[in-house]
């Protein structure tokens, strides 16, 4: 019966917004994953219909992404350049602006998740070193790599998904999306300097130039020429995750780096939480209940098709179950979305992730690598700054998607 398949689907979304079962361990990779067990053990899904479920290009390219984003990492290049920006001269606002730069031009070609795993630590304490307190920084660092990353389809995980299924253009999102993400990320800052001015109003500390971590000069040149040939790739016919697969698999073929070692860098609980949810949000959409949804929402006007249906909807869905889930939900539910409705959903859905810490997985993985660095995120100091942040941001996208054309109201 289908009541009991949306059973599992609604208390494997809830999990998805609670983050975790109380009592248990488990995480939204495993609760996903025990929502598939049920469903494969219950009949209501078979395993052929499952694999059927799964949309493998979208896992190729998040894969081969991954192992680029790895080619920079072990290369040293994040951890540089975090030094490079904390030991910069200069104020303490003129070096809030250099992080969010820094972030964000790095979160529209390399995956935020990355930047922000890897830049963290290193922007805290270089921050500390200077005797200015972390936390504005490292809010402009997430706020930043979340922005950024909306600039183009390779930027983040819904970003890849929505390119994907939706067979969008990489060079006509990128010339929709790069001004709002660029104009986001001006916004970010004088948000950080109006909310947090008493702190940036301290003078830095000079200070040392540390040596520069370890790294390989050759293999971060080499991670550049991959980054420009796949961009060369996504303007070609060749399907984008063969082409990206491609790029993946020559930079494995390495003398210096492991392929283990590079492989172990992917994020392989994000992988099975994406093919997780490809298969409970699946069994979902066959269901009598989707269609009666998605039929309400068309006759109320209520399906995000229209900016005023989009805006509330990004900014409620991340913000409960987290943007990845709630863009996997809807495409699933929705029937035949235009490229100009697709383009608003990664960018609104992107940017609705600064609003509270859950809204990103970015967010949670700034304040845990921050924690861990001595500095402690509360979720009061992601919603000072993160709220006017996202409604400026969004408000900005808004404008710019309807005067575009891209979407109407």
């Amino acid at each position: 019966m289908d009541s009991f398949v949306v059973t599992v689907f609604f208390l494997t979304y809830l999990g998805m917004a609670i983050g975790s079962v109380p009592g248990l361990k488990l995480d939204r990779t495993g609760i996903a994953l025990l929502a598939v067990v049920v469903l494969l053990v219950s009949g209501k899904v078979g395993v052929k219909a499952m694999g059927t479920s799964i949309d493998v290009p979208t896992l190729l390219l998040l894969f081969a992404l991954m192992i680029i984003s790895a080619q920079f990492q072990l290369a040293g290049v994040y951890g540089a350049v975090a030094e490079k920006v904390a030991e910069s001269p200069g104020s303490a606002r003129r070096l809030l602006a250099l992080v969010i730069a820094v972030a964000g031009g790095l979160s529209a070609v390399l995956a935020n998740d990355v930047v922000c795993f890897a830049m963290t630590p290193i922007i805290a304490e270089g921050i500390r070193r200077r005797g200015l307190d972390p936390r504005p920084y490292l809010l402009g660092l997430v706020g930043a790599a979340n922005a950024g990353s909306a600039a183009t389809l390779i930027g983040n995980p819904q970003n890849i998904l929505i390119g994907q299924v939706g067979g969008l253009d990489f060079w006509n999102f990128l010339a929709a999306c790069a001004v709002p993400a660029a104009l986001s990320l001006v916004a970010v800052y004088y948000c950080i300097v109006w909310v947090w001015r008493r702190e940036l109003d301290a003078t830095p500390e000079p200070v040392a130039a540390h040596p520069p971590p370890e790294g390989h000069r050759w293999q971060a040149v080499k991670g550049g020429i991959a980054l420009a040939i796949l961009a060369l790739l996504f303007a070609a016919p060749l399907p984008r995750e063969v082409g990206a697969m491609v790029i993946a698999v020559l930079l494995l073929t390495s003398r210096r780096m492991s392929s283990r070692e590079m492989i172990g860098l992917v994020d392989w609980h994000l992988l099975l939480l994406f093919a997780c949810l490809f298969v409970v949000t699946g069994a979902f959409a066959d269901t009598d209940m989707a269609r009666h949804w998605v039929n309400w929402l068309a006759e109320h006007g209520w399906f995000p098709d229209s900016l005023k249906a989009m805006l509330p909807v990004a900014l409620v869905a991340s913000n409960s179950i987290g943007n990845v889930p709630a863009v996997m939900l809807i495409l699933a539910v929705w029937p035949t979305p235009d490229p100009g409705a697709l383009t608003g959903l990664a960018l609104l859905s992107t940017l609705a992730g600064n609003f509270l810490l859950v809204g990103s997985m970015a967010n949670i993985i700034v304040a845990e690598r921050a924690q861990a660095a001595g500095c402690r995120l509360s979720f009061g100091d992601f919603a000072r700054a993160g709220i006017p942040m996202t409604l400026l941001t969004m408000g900005l996208a808004v404008i710019w998607l309807r005067l575009g054309g891209w979407m109407t109201w």
